[in-house]
C-alpha cells in the first residue's frame, strides 16, 4: 500500500508532501536499508526513488552521510536487473525508470564522495546489463548515466575506468552488451569526455606516469576502440601518438605502430586524410632500423591497400623499397600483401606493385621466389582463365604467363619443379575437361613470347627426357643382376636424384624407391604403365594415386620419402597430353583454318593461332609421337600441307617426320596421299620444305631408295659429277651476280651486319654454298679424296681475306661479316669429325678462333653460341673450349658474361658426365676440363696481339684471357686440380712449341705465356704447391716431346713485371672520346696465293711461321661511356687530334691508318679496355688524303692481304714491300679506305700521329699459300 502511495502521489501535492514526510524519513532507517528481505529493500527502493520524484528538486533528506547510504542502498537494489525472467523484474525496471527520469543521482553533486556513489552505479549497470534486456531497459541506462557525465564537473579517473574498461577485448568478449552500451554512452557524451580521455593518455604516454590508472598497459587497444566509437574523442591523443612512434625503444614504436596501422587500415577511417603529418610519420616507420617495426608496416599494407586505394600512391614507393629489403621475412609479406590485395581486387593494385612481385620471382630465398610465383599464378589463373573481372583486368595480368615460364631458364631445380607445377595447376590445368584443357593450352601457347615457348618447348624435353630415365632403370630391373646392371643401375638413379628437390637426400629416397620396385612387382607394372607412350590422362591420374598408396605409411603423417616420389611421379605423369588430347588440338587448327575458331576472342589472329598450333604439334610430336598415330589427326595436317604458308607445312612435314613410323602399315591411304605431296615438296618447295620432306621419306618409307632416286635421278645419274657439278652451278651463279652488282655495292652499306633480307643474293649462294660443302663431307665421313684439305683453305683463306676472296671492294662489310661467320662455322663443324679434326691444322684453329673477336658484334656472337651448343654436347674437341679466353677481350660486357657462363656449364657438364661414366676416365684428356690449360697457353702464346713478350700491357691482356678461364677453373680445387694446371704449365715450358719449334721467338712467347699461367695460378690458390695427382699429357699436335736434359727454369718476365700483373695498375689511356664497344681486329693485310699445284697435304708450306708474328696492336676503349653511335656502323663520329702533313703516299697513309698505332707507342686493347675517337676525324682524315692526292705519287692498286712480320715492328723495311705484306689473321682493324676517307670504322683503329709517318717500315715479304 505505500508503495501504491508513493506510486500515485505527483509534485503538485503539497499536502500530502508534508502528510507522508516522516513516513518517508521512517523509511530511510536503518531497519529498512539493511533489512536481510529483498522483496522489502526492492519495495523499499521503488518508495525512495518515488520519493525523490514528489520532492524534487529538494531531497527531504538533509544528511549527507544519509544521502549516500540511501544511494548506495538503491545502486545495490538495481542488481535485480540482471535476471529478466524475475517476477520482480518489473519493479525493477519502474526503479530504474524513475531514477532515469528524474535524474536523482545528480542530487549527489552536493556530495564531497559523490565519485563512489556514481562509480559503485556505473559498475552495476555495466555488469547487469545482457542481451535480454530490451531497448528501454539499455536506453534507461544511458539516460541515468549522461546526465552525471553531463551535468557534472567532470569525469574522475575511476569513472572513467569504469567506462573504459569495457572496451578492453577480454572485457568486450565477455559482455558484448556493455561493450556497446560504453560504446553508445561515449558517442552522447563525446564533448564532455573528451578532456578527460585526452588527459588520461597524456599522463599515460607523454608523462609516462602509468600508476594514474589500471588501465595504463591497455592504452593502445583503448585508443584503437575509441578511434572506432568516435575519432573525435581522439582528437588531442593523436599528435601524442607521433611522439611516441619517434620513441628510442624499438617494442614502444612496435605496438605504436601495430596501434596506428589499425586505425589508418580500418574501412571507414580518414585519419590519413585528416591527419597528414601522422600520416608521414607512420610512413616513415616503413624504414625503422628495427626489424620487426619494418615488418608489422608491411603487413599493414595489406588492409590499407584493400580499404583505401586512395592511399596505394603513398604506398607504393615505401614497399618498392622494402621489397628490396635484407630480411627474407620482410620480403615475403611484401609479396603477400601485394597479391592479397590483388586477389581480392585487381584494380587496388597498380602496375608498379605487380612489378615488384614480378622482380621478386627472381630473389635469392627460394620461399620468396616460390611466394612471388605462386602468387602471381593465382592471379593469372582468377583474372585470365576465369576472367572473373573482365577483358580488361584479363590484359592487366597478362605479362604474368611469359614470366613464370621464363623461371624455366634458371639453374635452380626448386624454380623448374615449381614452374612445372604452375603449368599443371594454373596456367593449363590438368583437372579440366580435355577440350577445354586443349583450347587453353592452344591459345595460350599462341600467345606466348618466344623465350617462354622455348621455356615451355624445354619443360616438356626435360619431362620427357626423365621419363625415358625411368624407362631405362625399368628395363634394367628385367636384366639378370650383373656388375655391369648394378653400375648402370646407379648410375641412372643418380641421373634421376638430379632431377628432384634437394639431389642430395633424393639420392637416398630414389635408393629406397628403386629397392621397393625391385621387390614389388605390381609398383613397377604400374609405373610402366605410367611411363607407357599410350598411357592416357586419366590412366596416369589413377597410377600415382595408385603407387601413393601403395608407398604410404599411416602411422606415418609426413612421409619426406613419399613426398619425393611424388615429385618423381608428377613429372613424368603425361597429365596433360595423350592420344585424346592430340586429337582435340587439332580440332582447334581444323576450327582456325576453317574460320570457326574463337581466335579473336581469345586475343590471337587465325594466321598466328595456325602457325603456333602447328608449332605446338611439331613439339610434341618429338615428345609424344604415338599419340598422333590416327587418321584423323594425319588428314588434318595433310590439309596442312597443301596450305600456301610455307611455315605451316615446313611444320606438318616434321610432324609427319617425328611420328609417322607406323603409317606405312597402319594407315595405306594416308601413305598414299602423302607421297606426292613429299615428292612436290622436295622438288619445288622451299629449301626447308624439301629437306625435310627428304627427312620424312627417309624416315617414313621402307623403299626410301625408290622414293629419293625419284627425286634425285638426275644426281644419281651422275654420281661422282654432283659435287663438282654443284660447285659449277655455283660459280656460274655467282659471277652471275657479281656481273650485275653494282661497283660501288661495298660503299653503300656502312654498317658491319644488316637484316637477313638485305644480304645480297651472291652471298647467299655462298654461304649456302658453304654450307653444302662442309655437310656432304660429313656425309662422307672421310677424307681419302683429300677434298677435306682444300675446303679448310679455301674456308682459312676468307677468314684471312675478311671475306672477300675476290679482293674487288665489291661486297659490303655486312657481307663480308656474314662469310666470315659462316667460314668459322663450317670450320667448327668439320672440327666435329675425328677425320677432319685431325688435319685441321693449328693455323686454321687459330683462324677459327679468332673469329670470337670478331670486330662486327652479330658475328661473335652467333660464332659464341655455335661453339658453346657444339661443346656442350661434347662434339667439339676439348681444344676449342679455349676459345672461350679470348672472350676476356669483348668489349660488351654481356658477351664476356656470356662467354663465363658458357664456361660454367660445359666445365659441370664435362665433370658430371666423368663421374657418372666410368670408361670416362680412359678419355680425360678428352673430357677433364683442366686439360683446356695447354691449349689455351698455346692459343694466346699465337695470339695475332701478342707481338712483344715484354710489353706490360700485352701481359696485361694475356693475364686477363688467363684468368677469365682459370677463375672458372679453379673455383674448386677438385683431387687437387690447382697443383694439376699448375703442373702442365711448367711441363709446357720443357717442350717447344710444334707449330714453329725452331722459331725462338715463337717458343719464348710461348714461355712467357706459361710464365703468366703460373703467376696467376700461384698468386690465386695456395693449394698448387701441392703434388699433383698424375702427370699430365700435353697434346702432341701443339708440343714436341720433351728432350732429355733439357732443363728451362729461366724467368721469361721480371719481378717488376710480375707485380704489375698482379696490382692490376691501370693502363694509361691513349685517346678519351665516345665508346662504341666494336673488337679491334688486325689491319688489311696483302694475302699472296701461290701457283703451286694442290697436292693432299693441308699444310702450308710456310707453316712454321708464326701466326702471332705482325706488329699487332689494340685500341683502348672505356666500357663507361657511351654514345648513340650502333656498334657496327663503320663511319661512327670520333674525335682525334690530328696534325695534317702534306706530300704523304697515299697507299703509306692507310697502311697507318691501319697498322701504325703500334709504331706510335700508342698501346691498343682489342676488348678489355677500349678507346674511342670522336667527331672530326671524317673531315681531317679527308683533307689529309686530298693534300696526299695533290702532293704525292698515284695510289697503286689495292694491296694483297695478309700479315706483316715482326721485321715490320724493328723498322728495316722499306716502303716499296708493303706491297706484299704476308699473310694475316681472322681479327681486322678498321682502316681509312682510299675510297671512303675518314672511314674509320666504329671502335677498329685509332688515327695515328701522322709525325711518326716517316718512321714507318714496311714488312719484308712472307707468304703463306693457301692453295696447296
Amino acid at each position: 500500500m505505500v508503495v501504491k502511495t508513493f506510486m500515485d502521489m505527483d509534485q503538485d501535492s503539497e499536502d500530502e508532501k508534508q502528510q507522508y514526510l516522516p513516513l518517508a524519513l521512517h523509511l530511510a532507517s536503518e531497519f529498512f536499508l539493511r533489512n536481510p528481505n529483498k522483496d522489502v529493500r526492492l519495495l523499499v527502493a521503488c518508495c525512495l526513488a518515488d520519493i525523490f520524484r514528489i520532492y524534487a528538486p529538494e531531497a527531504p533528506y538533509t544528511s549527507h552521510d544519509k544521502l549516500k547510504d540511501i544511494f548506495l542502498f538503491i545502486t545495490r537494489q538495481l542488481k535485480g536487473l540482471e535476471d529478466t525472467k524475475s517476477p520482480q523484474f518489473n519493479r525493477y525496471f519502474y526503479l530504474l525508470e524513475n531514477l532515469a527520469w528524474v535524474k536523482s543521482y545528480n542530487i549527489c553533486f552536493e556530495l564531497e564522495d559523490c565519485n563512489e556513489i556514481f562509480i559503485q552505479l556505473f559498475r552495476t549497470l555495466f555488469s547487469v546489463i545482457n542481451n535480454s534486456h530490451n531497448k528501454k531497459v539499455q536506453m534507461h541506462m544511458l539516460d541515468l548515466m549522461s546526465s552525471i557525465i553531463m551535468e557534472g564537473d567532470g569525469v574522475t579517473q575511476e569513472l572513467l575506468d569504469s567506462i573504459l574498461i569495457n572496451l578492453i577485448p577480454a572485457h568486450k568478449n565477455l559482455n558484448k552488451q556493455s561493450f556497446d552500451l560504453a560504446k553508445v554512452l561515449l558517442k552522447r557524451t563525446v564533448q564532455t569526455i573528451e578532456a578527460c580521455i585526452a588527459n588520461f593518455f597524456n599522463q599515460v604516454l607523454v608523462l609516462g606516469r602509468s600508476s594514474v590508472s589500471d588501465l595504463s598497459e591497455h592504452v593502445f587497444d583503448l585508443i584503437q576502440e575509441l578511434f572506432a566509437i568516435d575519432p573525435h574523442l581522439l582528437l588531442s591523443v593523436m599528435p601524442q601518438l607521433e611522439f611516441k612512434l619517434k620513441s628510442n625503444d624499438g617494442e614502444e614504436r612496435l605496438a605504436v605502430v601495430r596501434l596506428l596501422a589499425k586505425l589508418f587500415g580500418s574501412k571507414d577511417s580518414d585519419l590519413a586524410t585528416q591527419n597528414r603529418p601522422l600520416w608521414q610519420c607512420f610512413l616513415g616507420r616503413f624504414n625503422d632500423i628495427h626489424v620487426p617495426v619494418r615488418l608489422e608496416s608491411v603487413k599493414f599494407a595489406s588492409h590499407c591497400l584493400m580499404n583505401h586505394p586512395d592511399l596505394a600512391k603513398d604506398l607504393t614507393e615505401y614497399l618498392k623499397v622494402r621489397s628490396h629489403d635484407p630480411e627474407e621475412a620482410i620480403r615475403h609479406d611484401v609479396i603477400v600483401t601485394i597479391i592479397t590485395a590483388a586477389k581480392r581486387d585487381l584494380a587496388l593494385v597498380n602496375d608498379q606493385l605487380l612489378g615488384f612481385v614480378r622482380e621478386r620471382t627472381l630473389d635469392k630465398r627460394w620461399r620468396v621466389r616460390k611466394e612471388a610465383m605462386m602468387g602471381l599464378a593465382q592471379l593469372y589463373k582468377k583474372y585470365c582463365l576465369h576472367g572473373e573481372a573482365g577483358k580488361e583486368a584479363a590484359e592487366k595480368v597478362s605479362w604474368i604467363k611469359d614470366k613464370l615460364l621464363h623461371i624455366y631458364y634458371q639453374n635452380s631445380i626448386d624454380d623448374k619443379l615449381l614452374v612445372e607445377k604452375i603449368f599443371a595447376q594454373y596456367l593449363v590445368p590438368h583437372n579440366l575437361e580435355t577440350e577445354e584443357r586443349m583450347k587453353c593450352l592452344y591459345y595460350l601457347y599462341a600467345s606466348l613470347d618466344p623465350n617462354a615457348v622455348k621455356a615451355l618447348n624445354e619443360m616438356w624435353k626435360c619431362q620427357n627426357m626423365l621419363r625415358s630415365h625411368v624407362r631405362e632403370l625399368l628395363d634394367l630391373h628385367k636384366q639378370p643382376t650383373s656388375e655391369a646392371n648394378c653400375s648402370a643401375m646407379f648410375g641412372k638413379l643418380m641421373t634421376i636424384a638430379k632431377n628432384l628437390p634437394d639431389p642430395g637426400k633424393a639420392q637416398d629416397f630414389v635408393k629406397k624407391f628403386n629397392q621397393v620396385l625391385g621387390d614389388d612387382e605390381k609398383l613397377r607394372s604400374q609405373l610402366e604403365l605410367l611411363i607407357s607412350p599410350t598411357c592416357s590422362c586419366k590412366q596416369a591420374d589413377v597410377c600415382v594415386r595408385e603407387i601413393a598408396r601403395k608407398l604410404a605409411n599411416p602411422k606415418q603423417p609426413t612421409n619426406p620419402f613419399l613426398e619425393m616420389v611424388k615429385f618423381l611421379l608428377e613429372r613424368i605423369a603425361p597429365v596433360h597430353i595423350d592420344s585424346e588430347a592430340i586429337s582435340a588440338l587439332v580440332k582447334l587448327m581444323n576450327k582456325s583454318i576453317e574460320g570457326t575458331a574463337d581466335d579473336e576472342e581469345e586475343g590471337v589472329s587465325p594466321d598466328t593461332a595456325i602457325r603456333s598450333g602447328l608449332e605446338l604439334l611439331k613439339v610434341l610430336s618429338f615428345t609424344h609421337p604415338t599419340s598422333f598415330h590416327s587418321a584423323e589427326t594425319y588428314e588434318s595436317l595433310l590439309q596442312c600441307l597443301r596450305m600456301e604458308d610455307d611455315k605451316v607445312a615446313e611444320a606438318a612435314i616434321q610432324i609427319f617426320r617425328n611420328t609417322g613410323h607406323k603409317i606405312e602399315t597402319d594407315l595405306p591411304q594416308i601413305r598414299s596421299t602423302l607421297i606426292p605431296i613429299l615428292h612436290q615438296k622436295a622438288k619445288r618447295g622451299t629449301p626447308h620444305q624439301a629437306k625435310q620432306a627428304v627427312h620424312c621419306i627417309h624416315a617414313i618409307f621402307t623403299n626410301k631408295e625408290v622414293q629419293l632416286a625419284q627425286i634425285f635421278e638426275v644426281y644419281i645419274i651422275y654420281g661422282t659429277c654432283l659435287f663438282l657439278a654443284l660447285l659449277a652451278r655455283w660459280s656460274m651463279y655467282t659471277q652471275k651476280v657479281n656481273f650485275e652488282l653494282p661497283s660501288s655495292t661495298g660503299e653503300k652499306n656502312g654498317k658491319l651486319w644488316s637484316p637477313d633480307e638485305e644480304v645480297s643474293p651472291e652471298v647467299l649462294a655462298k654461304v649456302q654454298a658453304i654450307k653444302l660443302l662442309v655437310r656432304w663431307l660429313l656425309g662422307m665421313k672421310n677424307n681419302q679424296s683429300k677434298s677435306a684439305n682444300s675446303t679448310l683453305r679455301l674456308l682459312s683463306a676468307m677468314l684471312v681475306s675478311e671475306g672477300d676472296l675476290t679482293e674487288q671492294k665489291r661486297i659490303s662489310k655486312s657481307d663480308m661479316s656474314r662469310l666470315r661467320l659462316a667460314a668459322g662455322s663450317a670450320i667448327m663443324k668439320l672440327a666435329q669429325e675425328p677425320c677432319y679434326h685431325e688435319i685441321i691444322t693449328p693455323e686454321q684453329f687459330q683462324l677459327c678462333a679468332l673469329v670470337i673477336n670478331d670486330e662486327c658484334y652479330q658475328v661473335r656472337q652467333i660464332f659464341a653460341q655455335k661453339l658453346h651448343k657444339a661443346l656442350v654436347k661434347l662434339l667439339l674437341p676439348l681444344e676449342y673450349m679455349a676459345i672461350f679466353a679470348l672472350c676476356a677481350k669483348d668489349p660488351v660486357k654481356e658477351r664476356r658474361a656470356h662467354a663465363r657462363q658458357c664456361l660454367l656449364k660445359n666445365i659441370s657438364i664435362r665433370r658430371e658426365y666423368i663421374k657418372q661414366n666410368p670408361m670416362a676416365t680412359e678419355k680425360l684428356l678428352s673430357l677433364l676440363p683442366e686439360y683446356v690449360v695447354p691449349y689455351m697457353i698455346h692459343l694466346l702464346a699465337h695470339d695475332p696481339d701478342f707481338t712483344r713478350s715484354q710489353d706490360v700491357d700485352q701481359l696485361r691482356d694475356i693475364k686477363e684471357c688467363l684468368w677469365f678461364m682459370l677463375e672458372v677453373l679453379m673455383t674448386k680445387n677438385e683431387n687437387n686440380s690447382h697443383a694439376f694446371m699448375k703442373k702442365m704449365a711448367e711441363n709446357i715450358k720443357l717442350t717447344k712449341d710444334a707449330q714453329s719449334p725452331d722459331e725462338s721467338k715463337t717458343n719464348e712467347k710461348l714461355y712467357t705465356v706459361c710464365d703468366v699461367a703460373l703467376c696467376v695460378i700461384n698468386s690465386k690458390s695456395a693449394l698448387c704447391n701441392a703434388d699433383s695427382p698424375k702427370d699430365p699429357v700435353l697434346p702432341m699436335k701443339f708440343f714436341t716431346q720433351p728432350e732429355k736434359d733439357f732443363c728451362n727454369d729461366k724467368s721469361y718476365i721480371s719481378e717488376e713485371t710480375r707485380v704489375l700483373l698482379l696490382t692490376g695498375k691501370p693502363k694509361p689511356a691513349g685517346v678519351l672520346g665516345a665508346v662504341n664497344k666494336p673488337l679491334s681486329a688486325t689491319g688489311r693485310k696483302p694475302y699472296v696465293r701461290s701457283t703451286g699445284a694442290e697436292t693432299g697435304s693441308n699444310i702450308n708450306v710456310n707453316s712454321e711461321l708464326n701466326p702471332s708474328t705482325g706488329n699487332r696492336s689494340r685500341e683502348q676503349s672505356s666500357e663507361a661511356v657511351e654514345t648513340g653511335v650502333s656498334e657496327n656502323e663503320e663511319n661512327p663520329v670520333r674525335i682525334i687530334s690530328v696534325t695534317p702533313v702534306k706530300n704523304i703516299d697515299p697507299v703509306k697513309n692507310k697502311e697507318i691508318s691501319s697498322d701504325q698505332t703500334t709504331q706510335s707507342n700508342i698501346s691498343s686493347d682489342r676488348g678489355k679496355k677500349r678507346s674511342v675517337a670522336a667527331a672530326g676525324t671524317e673531315n681531317i682524315q679527308q683533307k689529309t688524303d686530298e693534300k696526299a692526292d695533290e702532293s704525292g705519287p698515284p695510289a697503286p692498286s689495292k694491296p694483297r692481304r695478309g700479315r706483316r712480320p715482326k721485321s715490320e715492328s724493328q723498322g728495316n723495311a722499306t716502303k716499296n714491300d708493303d706491297i706484299n705484306k704476308p699473310l694475316g689473321k681472322g681479327r681486322k682493324r678498321a682502316a681509312v679506305s682510299q675510297e671512303s676517307p675518314g672511314g674509320l670504322e666504329a671502335g677498329n683503329a685509332k688515327a695515328p700521329k701522322l709525325q711518326d709517318v716517316a718512321k714507318k717500315a714496311a714488312p719484308a715479304e712472307r707468304q703463306i699459300d693457301l692453295q696447296r
